[in-house]
C-alpha cells in the first residue's frame, strides 16, 4: 500500500456532513484515506456503518478512526476506566465496521501520579481491550497517539514503552504534536529521520510499511499544543517531514488535522509525491 493522505473527518466541501458524503468527496478530490472522527462519541450506527462500507468498496478509500478525547485509560475512578475501555472498543467495533483498519486515541491523562504507575495502568487495558477485539475476531490496528501535552500519556517514549509491554500495539506518530510538545525543539529533517528509526527500532521495520501519522500546523505554549492551524501559518517544519517520510518509504496513512481538512491534506499529498518523484 503507498502512502495515501486524507482528512481528519468529513471535507467541508462534502455536499453533506455525513461520512458517507466525506467518503465520497475524498475519492473525488483524489485522496486516499478518511478518518472517522468519533471524538465526540461513537454515536454512529451499525446501520450507518454499513453505508459507510458499502462508499468504502465503491470508491477504494482507506479508513481509519479517532476515538473520543474523553477516554482515559488510567482513570482514578473504576466506573470512567471502564467506561474509557469501552469507548475504545466501540471505536474499533465501528471502525471495522465501516471497512477501516486503524484506530487511535489519546491514552490518558497522569494526573499527578508516578509515569510507570500510569503507564502500567495503561497496558492493562490495552491488553484487555486486544483479547477482547481476538474474540469478536475484530481485524484492527490500535495505536494510542503521540500526544500534544506533558500532561497527557503519549510521549514518544510512553508509546515505546506501551509497545514493549503490549504485543500487539502499534503507534500513532504525530509530528505535529510532537514538534509541540518538545516545545519547537526536533523541527529538522534529521529530527523526523530520527523518529521513524526509533519507531522502526521498537515495533519493527515492517512498521515503516504501517504507519498510522497526523499532521497539521500547530501553534504550542509552553504547557504543549494550544490548537491546530493551517500548514503555512505554523512554524511546524512540514515540508521536511515529508521528505523524511519520501526517503523512508513510508507506506499507511498520513491523516491532516489542520482546520482546513482536505486543503492542507492536497497540499501534503502533491508536496510528498514531488519529494517522492524525486527519490525515483
Amino acid at each position: 500500500m503507498p502512502l495515501l493522505f486524507g482528512p481528519a473527518g468529513v471535507p467541508h466541501s462534502a455536499k453533506k456532513d455525513t461520512p458517507e458524503e466525506g467518503v465520497r468527496q475524498c475519492a473525488a478530490l483524489g485522496l486516499g484515506c478518511m478518518e472517522l472522527e468519533f471524538v465526540y462519541g461513537v454515536r454512529m450506527s451499525a446501520k450507518s456503518a454499513e453505508a459507510v462500507w458499502d462508499v468504502q468498496k465503491a470508491t477504494g478509500v482507506q479508513l481509519t478512526a479517532h476515538g473520543p478525547y474523553y477516554i482515559n485509560l488510567a482513570s482514578k475512578e473504576k466506573d470512567k476506566l471502564i467506561a474509557s475501555r469501552g469507548r475504545v472498543l466501540d471505536t474499533a467495533r465501528r471502525c471495522f465496521q465501516c471497512g477501516g483498519r486503524s484506530i487511535t486515541f489519546h491514552a490518558a491523562f497522569f494526573q499527578g501520579r508516578e509515569r510507570e504507575q500510569v503507564l502500567q495502568m495503561v497496558a492493562l487495558e490495552l491488553k484487555a481491550v486486544l483479547a477482547r477485539l481476538k474474540k469478536e475476531k475484530i481485524t484492527m490496528d490500535v495505536r494510542p497517539e503521540l500526544t500534544g501535552k506533558p500532561s497527557q500519556v503519549g510521549s514518544l517514549d510512553d508509546l515505546l514503552w506501551l509497545g514493549k509491554a503490549v504485543p500487539g500495539i502499534l503507534p500513532t506518530i504525530d509530528f505535529a504534536h510532537f514538534y509541540a510538545r518538545e516545545a519547537g525543539r526536533y523541527n529538522k529533517y534529521e529530527d523526523f529521520c530520527r523518529v521513524l528509526e526509533i519507531v522502526a527500532k521498537a515495533f519493527g521495520k515492517g512498521v515503516l510499511k504501517n504507519m498510522h501519522i497526523h499532521l497539521s500546523g500547530i501553534e504550542y505554549t509552553s504547557k504543549g499544543e494550544r490548537r491546530h492551524l493551517n500548514l503555512e501559518d505554523s512554524g511546524f517544519n512540514w515540508k521536511d517531514c515529508l521528505r523524511a517520510f519520501a526517503d523512508y518509504g513510508l507506506e499507511g496513512f498520513v491523516i491532516c488535522e489542520s482546520p482546513s481538512l482536505e486543503k492542507d491534506a492536497l497540499l501534503l499529498q502533491e508536496t510528498y509525491r514531488k519529494f517522492a518523484g524525486r527519490k525515483r
